[in-house]
């Protein structure tokens, strides 16, 4: 006579949850919606809001984890480049690259201390590579963090809509409607206008210490 062996029920070979699978699905909620609850991020992964906890110390962790999934999409491979301002460029075009791709993450990001290990990793390295080209480390977070803000701004503007000056009919601004209509249109506007920027934050740097580019 065949034996029939049941098979027992119990805890399944693969975790439903880890914190890259939280992280993509929070990351997809904001950039659908602007923001996230933890019981919205559960029923999007299916599961109870009880379950995230395992993962994730609430509202500030998955903050960390939106962090980390937009640091894993950056290059620091950058970094390693000469001179130090070639670095640093590389490093931020990628970094404006991938907040343009996920702008409403910015506010969530912005508004929160830093503890992703991968950020620090990447930012203690341009402090190191600053230090290596003669900037002394008392200026290193001041120059880090203008670039910074400048960066996320150019993010912003190239996630703009198409037409982002508009001077109203009956409006006298002969010389602004001059420059509007003499810059380049799409893309190669925001491009244009972040080039510019980044270099001329970079050459003041430069100046300002006296070093070599």
């Amino acid at each position: 006579m065949t034996q029939i062996t049941q098979r027992r029920a119990g805890r399944p070979r693969k975790a439903v949850l880890d914190r890259a699978r939280i992280g993509q699905a929070a990351l997809d909620l904001v950039d659908e919606t602007g923001d996230f609850t933890l019981p919205a991020l559960a029923r999007s992964l299916g599961v109870q809001p009880a379950s995230l906890y395992h993962h994730v110390d609430g509202r500030s962790g998955v903050v960390e984890l939106l962090r980390e999934q937009v640091a894993e999409a950056m290059d620091p491979t950058a970094l390693d480049d000469e001179p130090w301002d070639v670095a640093l460029a590389g490093f931020f075009r990628s970094y404006r690259a991938v907040f343009a791709a996920h702008p409403r993450v910015v506010p969530l990001l912005t508004t929160a201390t830093v503890r992703s290990a991968r950020v620090i990793e990447a930012y203690d390295r341009m402090v190191a590579r600053l230090g290596d080209a003669g900037i002394p480390a008392t200026k290193a977070m001041r120059i880090l963090t203008a670039l910074d803000n400048f960066v996320i701004g150019a993010a912003l503007d190239l996630a703009a809509p198409e037409v982002m000056w508009e001077v109203p009919e009956g409006v006298e601004a002969p010389a602004l409607s001059a420059a509007l209509a003499a810059q380049p249109s799409n893309r190669r506007r925001a491009d244009e206008a972040f080039e510019e920027g980044l270099t001329r934050l970079l050459d003041s740097v430069a100046h300002e210490f006296g070093v070599s580019q």
